[in-house]
């Protein structure tokens, strides 16, 4: 029978080819959250191999790649095309290019995997380890070209679920992206090898590696729950705001009622005012003015807060360039006082291309294009990431949004540890959709690379808590209205990774290229 199915593989023309590629990559996405379907991606792996298998030259295997790419970002990211949707007035004619277009880029770089990976290629196991190089090398690219954007990267595959995710605190992401495409392809052996031997070799090695990860995080998370740093009690308010016209300036006081009337409510029905707590959080941007410029709402958060809780807030700020000509915009995380004072903020480093600021932006408005979220002349960015000190506060590492997604760039520059990841977002841009837990499920991932616990709030969900080893301690669901009391849980030792930041990744692809080399010179001597 397998000899038959692959005799009718063989056979099929090119342009079936560039279909079934397109086809697995779309079910390749299924392993991803919230789905987490994970053994839906021996699909496109094992299909990779068949393709490349198949390829006459780096060329033909790079259009493979792109075809089976094209499927796996369309399938993982059609979720984009709701943030055309909340003003279609504006942007519904775009919604093509955020569902095809933006996949259809990414693509390129699985192309460029493929096409890595059939110059190493040989008829041997070996070819799994130069499909794992290739692609690995691939979603580094992706993660840093053009700024990057390593959402749903491949190592999510092991990522998105807790045990074998914990391998992340030693190898990080991108050694996570080396191993699963190696663990998902090996199996293809079995189908393709020639000899018994080159059969199962390959396959028993990705059992045993998978096995051994999944055995390490059984462990890890073996402990009990992480103890909680004394004399901190958080409260997360997610106050499932649409992102339509509601949220208006012209609604500014209605927003500041029900954030306050929310904010005073406890989780229990014992519980009511802030006794007991001493810092809130709030989402990102979470108003339609700037907080700075409106002393009346400052003095209504004052009132909430009373003496020794502070809030800590997602919002827009402003402020004149250096030649007084021009009013800058930040995308900001503000902390007020129980006196209404602001008395620190953090600025977004990392924006959003397209909905924060305008690449090509001179070219770009004369076509009538601007980015989503309005200021004038778009964002500016941080010039680094800083610490942000609270009083009672471990340091904080502050993470706007889809900052969260950047396993290299999370932590401060100047190489202070922090004690807690702070992940102030809205997601209520894409609705009921894949893309709020996917956001989750990586911004988790952090906490388990760094071994420090995660705070998250959500206008929409997913709000939580989360410890070092990325238990949840705590959540909001998507689409939930209300509050989260909790404890912060104490931040790990420093993990592996956090002491060696990309070594070990380093080393998983050299030993695969060194391998695949070592093969091809052996066969021409």
């Amino acid at each position: 029978m397998i000899a038959i199915i692959a005799g009718r593989l063989a056979a099929t023309g090119r342009v079936e080819r560039l279909l079934m590629a397109w086809i697995a990559g779309c079910v390749g996405a299924l392993a991803m959250p919230p789905f987490s379907v994970i053994p839906a991606f021996l699909v496109p792996m094992m299909m990779a191999v068949w393709l490349i298998d198949h390829s006459r030259s780096v060329r033909q295997a790079a259009i493979y790649g792109w075809w089976l790419g094209l499927g796996y970002f369309v399938g993982g990211l059609w979720w984009l095309g709701a943030a055309f949707l909340v003003d279609p007035d504006q942007f519904a004619w775009a919604l093509p290019l955020g569902v095809l277009g933006l996949p259809a880029l990414l693509a390129i770089f699985t192309a460029i995997g493929f096409g890595i990976a059939r110059s190493l290629w040989d008829s041997s196991g070996r070819r799994i380890l130069a499909l794992a190089f290739g692609l690995g090398v691939s979603e580094w690219l992706r993660a840093t070209v053009l700024t990057g954007f390593p959402w749903n990267s491949f190592g999510m595959t092991l990522g998105g679920t807790l045990e074998t995710a914990q391998i992340a605190s030693v190898i990080g992401s991108h050694g996570l992206d080396f191993l699963a495409v190696a663990i998902f392809a090996a199996p293809i052996c079995l189908f393709s090898g020639r000899r018994r031997g080159e059969k199962i070799a390959a396959p028993l090695m990705a059992v045993l590696v998978l096995a051994g990860i999944t055995g390490f995080g059984v462990l890890r998370l073996s402990v009990p729950p992480s103890a909680h740093v004394p004399d901190v009690k958080l409260r997360l308010m997610q106050a499932n705001m649409p992102e339509d016209d509601r949220f208006h300036r012209s609604h500014a006081a209605a927003i500041m009622e029900q954030y306050l009337q929310l904010s005073s409510k406890g989780s229990y029905p014992d519980q009511a005012g802030m006794e007991g707590i001493t810092h809130l959080i709030w989402p990102e941007t979470s108003f339609p003015f700037l907080l700075e410029r409106e002393p009346e709402a400052l003095a209504q958060i004052a009132t909430l807060l009373g003496p020794g809780v502070t809030l800590l807030t997602g919002a827009v700020r402003a402020e004149d360039s250096s030649d007084g000509f021009e009013r800058l915009f930040y995308n900001a995380i503000q902390v007020v006082d129980g006196d209404g004072r602001i008395t620190a903020r953090a600025d977004k480093v990392h924006l959003v291309p397209f909905g924060e600021y305008l690449p090509f932006s001179d070219l770009l408005t004369q076509w009538g294009v601007r980015q989503f979220v309005s200021a004038p002349g778009g964002f500016t960015a941080a010039s680094e990431r800083s610490v942000l000190n609270i009083p009672g506060l471990p340091p904080i590492s502050p993470l706007i949004c889809y900052e969260a997604i950047f396993s290299a760039e999370i932590l401060p520059k100047d190489g202070t540890r922090p004690g807690v990841l702070l992940n102030v977002t809205n997601d209520g841009w894409f609705g009921n959709t894949p893309g709020p837990f996917q956001h989750f499920a990586q911004a988790r991932l952090r906490a388990i690379e760094q071994g420090v616990p995660l705070i998250r709030s959500a206008n929409t969900g997913i709000s939580a808590i989360v410890d070092g080893y990325g238990r949840v301690t705590g959540q909001l669901s998507l689409g939930e209205t209300g509050v989260l009391d909790g404890y912060l849980p104490v931040s790990l030792p420093p993990t592996v990774l956090s002491k060696l930041d990309s070594s070990l990744p380093l080393t998983i692809a050299v030993l695969f290229l060194g391998i695949c080399l070592y093969g091809r010179f052996w066969k021409l001597t």
